[in-house]
């Protein structure tokens, strides 16, 4: 081995120039977002400024310094562009939803076709007839028309998605209809691209070598969605089960280092076999959306910036002096944004979409951006690009990219969708802002019991649809269990069942670090004597990491199913516990026409103004109390000197009407909250009582408060116990 490291003098060129490009990048990319621009603009046009095109002009000599001529430096910093390359193709592929296309149908199918056909062809044509002077060392004509056709094909994900989230469009039809589009441009162009690469290569078109390359890639993908998901899987698998963060960085960095490696062996670029990696971490379930937003940000705010500050570096807008240079230049900007433009408002149009939304469809798939920096780079590294062609294709997509924002609110301003769109829009506003109730995976533990069923028919009620189910059963010593009845309730979802072995606690803590945002299991308190609930619930309270939801089975229950609670109480109160709780409560009203009472306690033994309270779903139907007056939705006793407990009914009220719910709410005055909500319980018949609780440290054990004890102590109703992972000081509620 002859290794030649690189010298002191230009380790320090090296490193001065990446501080001088970062800062500058990072500078100019946040000016040009004070301006609606994406910060790409902005870096890209640092390097331009600090390249042969600014100060190469002004102080050639500081140029040559920072940027010097030689084949170690110059491959040092690239080195560092490629890999942020690399990982800005990761977080493309992490957003990319497959699953999207598929449901959007037709729709999206004819717009992703007309958007990515047309500029295509176009762009084929184009490069087919530009003269010599824009072609590389290392290209024909043929493969030169085939590259700018790719070029020309690719909108920009990421520049797209940034200006939909800006103007709160992303969940709109529109926004999703145009994601999808964009997400098809980029699948299909990158293999495209991938294609094209091996064909320039092997030196021109040779059947045999495209047949090849074809087939290369073809595999390629068959095993990456195959068997490469599996290995990832197993691997993210592991890295939860650790708790280490570094583990799952480690393996997300790995598999983008052999996939990239692959690709290249076999002819097609590295950005690829990022960029597919990229898509299977979005489709795990075991991803953790922290090491990708981990990742992203060093990407965003160092690899990124200089790669494409270095790909600036190349543009020499000298070269727009020559009038030919220009004329083809001002020629494929146009061809680019019309074809594409075009491209998308014919497919819009065969689908029947309304005229406006076609315009804004053919605007938005029209910024190139970061990702078409990606391919002239490419193509400039393969020699189908010379510098002139390079600068050509780099100052498209900063045109395209600079004219998209401001073109899509002008075609956008004042467009509001239909009524059921914005019902939609209303329900994921809702979702996102939950506690608790959200898509995430949830742990259903199960021995097949009835007080397990219960749990599982609590989690079909009050979660989305699409947040997929694990039921986990810890068999020993031969133990088996009838699940039939937990399939049968998740049938319509994305239904896992596990059987395990080992200390039931252990299991069930090792399954939920895997992933899950709660735990969800029955309990019927026999071992109340001894425990809260049983000893394997207060243990598994105790040591989880992520809330524990528990349906402590009531004496009133009737054994038929499905169950069908009737009224329920609700207890509310500021804390994030109560939140929680309060989000189950108001599904199961939607979903099983539940009546609520929402119930604030003013606990007059620590407070004379102050207030502490709970939150559970009382049913209605009974009379009010004497000496209640209703205001609105809400019930309100004479002479209550709490203003912050009426705001949080209010705010309770208004939620669980944007639920779709049935509510009341009262504000109670009593000593002491536990005994306050039992009362109320039995006053208005109450089937079940939702509570939402903090876990606190106490020495050794944990505790919950009195209100929790009370509540299971004296009440004969089924209980919902929310139990949030942190040893704060808000109290239970």
């Amino acid at each position: 081995m002859n290794l030649h490291p690189p010298e002191e003098h230009q380790l320090l060129v090296f490193w001065v120039s990446l501080l001088v490009l970062v800062a500058t990048a990072r500078l100019f990319g946040r000016i040009v977002q004070r301006f609606g621009q994406p910060a790409v603009v902005g870096e890209l046009g640092a390097g331009v400024v600090l390249g042969p095109s600014i100060l190469g002009r002004i102080a050639p000599d500081v140029t040559d310094w920072l940027f010097p001529a030689d084949d170690v430096q110059t491959a040092m910093l690239f080195t560092v562009g490629w890999i942020g390359v690399l990982f800005l193709l990761v977080s493309t592929g992490y957003e990319t939803d497959l699953g999207l296309l598929r449901r959007l149908g037709f729709a999206a199918t004819a717009v992703s076709t007309g958007s990515l056909l047309v500029p295509l062809l176009t762009g084929i044509g184009l490069g087919l007839i530009m003269p010599a002077l824009f072609m590389g060392d290392d290209s024909d004509g043929l493969v030169f028309g085939l590259f700018m056709g790719a070029a020309l094909s690719i909108s920009s994900l990421p520049v797209i998605a940034k200006i939909l989230s800006e103007m709160g469009l992303v969940r709109r039809n529109f926004g999703q209809l145009t994601l999808a589009a964009g997400m098809a441009n980029d699948v299909v162009g990158w293999i495209l691209l991938g294609v094209i690469a091996g064909i320039a290569s092997a030196g021109g078109v040779e059947i045999g070598a495209t047949v090849t390359t074809l087939a290369g890639v073809a595999a390629f993908f068959a095993l990456a969605f195959t068997l490469g998901q599996r290995a990832l899987d197993r691997a993210l698998r592991a890295a939860r089960a650790n708790g280490a963060a570094t583990s799952a960085v480690a393996t997300v960095v790995i598999a983008v280092l052999a996939a990239g490696s692959i690709t290249q062996w076999l002819g097609v670029e590295a950005v690829l076999g990022a960029f597919v990696v990229g898509i299977l971490l979005g489709r795990s379930r075991f991803r953790d959306d922290k090491t990708i937003h981990g990742l992203e940000t060093l990407t965003n705010t160092f690899f990124a910036p200089v790669f494409f500050a270095t790909a600036g570096l190349r543009v020499d807008l000298g070269l727009l002096s020559d009038p030919t240079v220009l004329a083809w230049t001002l020629a494929v900007i146009a061809v680019a944004s019309l074809s594409k433009f075009f491209g998308a408002l014919f497919g819009a149009r065969i689908a029947r979409l309304a005229n406006r939304e076609a315009f804004a469809l053919g605007v938005g798939l029209n910024a190139r951006g970061a990702l078409e920096i990606v391919i002239a780079t490419v193509g400039l590294s393969l020699g189908v690009l010379n510098e002139t062609s390079y600068t050509v294709v780099v100052v498209m997509a900063l045109a395209t990219s600079i004219m998209a924002p401001p073109l899509l609110r002008a075609t956008l301003r004042g467009w509001s969708g239909n009524s059921d769109e914005q019902k939609r829009l209303e329900r994921e506003e809702m979702l996102a802002s939950n506690v608790l109730v959200k898509n995430r995976r949830v742990l259903v533990p199960s021995s097949g019991g009835l007080n397990s069923v219960m749990a599982a028919q609590v989690v079909e009620l009050a979660w989305p649809s699409d947040a997929g189910v694990t039921v986990l059963h810890v068999a020993n010593n031969g133990e088996t269990a009838d699940l039939a009845v937990m399939s049968n309730l998740f049938s319509d979802r994305d239904l896992q069942i596990s059987t395990t072995t080992g200390k039931v606690a252990d299991a069930i803590l090792a399954e939920s670090r895997l992933g899950y945002g709660a735990i969800v299991l029955g309990a019927d308190g026999e071992d109340g004597d001894s425990y809260l609930l049983s000893p394997l619930v207060d243990e598994l309270i105790a040591r989880s990491t992520i809330p524990v939801v528990v349906i402590r089975r009531g004496s009133i229950v009737d054994t038929r199913l499905p169950w069908a609670f009737g009224r329920a109480l609700v207890g509310v109160a500021g804390t994030t516990s109560s939140r929680a709780s309060q989000e189950i409560a108001f599904n199961l009203s939607a979903n099983l026409g539940t009546e609520l009472v929402l119930a604030h306690v003013v606990n007059q033994s620590r407070h004379v103004d102050g207030v502490t309270g709970s939150a559970a779903s009382v049913g209605v139907g009974r009379p009010r109390r004497p000496g209640a007056v209703q205001t609105g939705t809400s019930v309100l006793r004479r002479g209550d000197p709490s203003a912050l407990g009426r705001r949080l009914l209010d705010d309770a009220i208004d939620r669980s009407g944007r639920h779709g719910a049935r509510s009341i709410s009262t504000v109670e005055r009593h000593d002491a909250v536990g005994p306050a909500l039992v009362d109320l319980a039995a006053v208005h018949s109450t089937d079940l009582v939702v509570l939402g609780a903090h876990r606190r440290a106490m020495s050794d054990e944990f505790f919950l408060g009195h209100t929790v004890e009370e509540v299971l102590t004296r009440s004969a109703e089924t209980v919902v116990i929310v139990v949030l992972p942190t040893d704060g000081t808000e109290g239970s509620t």
